[in-house]
């Protein structure tokens, strides 16, 4: 039987009660059985564990929206057990889980590996998004209804975008039909194929090929379009510009099923963090000029995007350390996402409460899940954390398989201390 355990003497954050305190949180049975500073009016829990939070916060886990993992097929980089085991570690207690594999999770019995590999060595909770093409080759739609029954809790292409507008629009009106969510990352292929880097003039400077940002912009204005010609629930899945926010905020003021997210990436670097052709921050989309990431916190600030990931996509030292425009895209992100959102908490970017409901709250909403709240009754999935512990980046200690960080050494303020699923401790640094 699972102890009863409190939290006590915590600031306790909750977006989904809007609910910033200082109480107790009383874990029973593997959910919530109260949190506030009214917890405790009964008394402590005959034979409960009680655990002094005093000077810590206690949030919901945090919901990445956007991870890549090499299980199956390049399990080198990342499986699924390892991906938890960082993800636990950076205070996450559920990854959306990208079809990006080998083969592509495009089919019942993929859904089905992850999900039962999940089960069996995760240590937190894992979602498997599906194909919207089969072998992600935007051509022939896969089954969604058949997927999202299984257990997909969304449907993207990955790294790719769909190309064709008859089949995005074909995908976005099944998707509706099912109550599925559709995740799309918009690239002109034509536009971006040959740059590595945000085109401008430190570009120009490195002597490197650009990527305009209208190659990003193009694409998400058709599909903007396609989802309010289907009332399909579209998900612009990684913007980066000021100019895609300002397409996704239009959208939005017209109505529809519309949202969007940003990485954690293009929050905080900008192309003058490539230097001197650092490919640990080669990224897609690329990091765009100092303006386009004080627009996308602005985004954030506003609603405008809805959720922030990590983007975590391993990739090894054979592929990463090699010139800057041969080496492979990615970078990794699970351990560091909440101390990098933490940043812009601590610098008045961002209040405490928008960082957890972009992190927690607004993404179990958009992906339909239990957690992100710690509503009575709810699951115990929580971290928690000390605001300003400081610590380093450092190689040695990152739990991933692959070591791709785009914050090796960096300097941060903020540190999971603890990380419970279902009351289940999976993390304690």
């Amino acid at each position: 039987m699972s102890v009863t355990r409190v939290l006590a003497n915590a600031r306790i954050v909750d977006p989904s009660r809007g609910l910033d305190e200082t109480g107790t949180v009383i874990i029973a049975g593997g959910r919530i059985a109260s949190a506030g500073a009214g917890a405790l009016n009964q008394g402590i829990p005959e034979g409960a564990e009680v655990i002094d939070c005093t000077g810590k916060v206690v949030m919901p886990g945090l919901i990445d929206g956007r991870v890549f993992v090499g299980e199956p097929g390049a399990e080198h980089r990342e499986t699924i057990a390892s991906a938890s085991h960082a993800a636990a570690a950076g205070g996450i207690t559920s990854i959306v889980m990208m079809p990006d594999t080998d083969p592509v999770i495009d089919d019942i019995a993929l859904v089905e590996f992850v999900m039962r590999t999940a089960r069996d060595t995760a240590s937190v909770r894992v979602f498997p998004a599906a194909a919207i093409t089969k072998g992600l080759a935007g051509r022939e739609m896969t089954e969604i209804g058949l997927l999202k029954d299984a257990g997909a809790v969304a449907f993207t292409d990955g790294r790719k975008t769909v190309a064709s507008s008859s089949v995005m629009r074909r995908v976005l009106t099944y998707a509706r039909d099912f109550g599925a969510v559709i995740l799309h990352e918009t690239q002109d292929a034509d536009l971006a194929d040959a740059g590595v880097m945000n085109e401008g003039l430190f570009a120009s400077w490195l002597g490197l090929p650009g990527i305009p940002r209208e190659a990003e912009l193009i694409p998400l204005q058709r599909d903007l379009l396609l989802a309010r010609l289907t009332g399909g629930n579209y998900h612009a899945a990684k913007i980066s510009t000021a100019m895609s926010a300002e397409a996704i905020a239009r959208a939005k003021d017209e109505g529809g099923n519309i949202s969007a997210g940003v990485s954690v990436n293009h929050l905080s670097l900008n192309e003058n963090d490539v230097g001197q052709y650092r490919t640990f921050f080669r990224l897609s989309p690329p990091l765009r000029r100092e303006e386009d990431r004080l627009a996308m916190i602005e985004a954030v600030r506003d609603g405008i995007v809805d959720i922030v990931v990590s983007s975590h996509d391993p990739q090894d030292v054979d592929t990463k350390r090699l010139p800057f425009a041969d080496a492979a895209v990615g970078a990794i992100g699970l351990e560091t996402l909440l101390a990098a959102m933490l940043r812009l908490y601590h610098n008045g970017d961002l209040p405490l409460m928008r960082v957890v409901e972009v992190l927690s709250t607004a993404p179990a909403r958009l992906f339909g899940l239990e957690g992100g709240t710690l509503k009575p009754g709810a699951p115990a999935d929580l971290a928690v954390v000390d605001l300003g512990e400081p610590w380093i980046v450092r190689e040695a200690d990152i739990l991933s398989r692959s070591k791709n960080t785009c914050f090796e050494g960096a300097r941060l303020q903020g540190r999971v201390l603890q990380t419970l699923v279902e009351g289940r401790t999976v993390f304690l640094a």
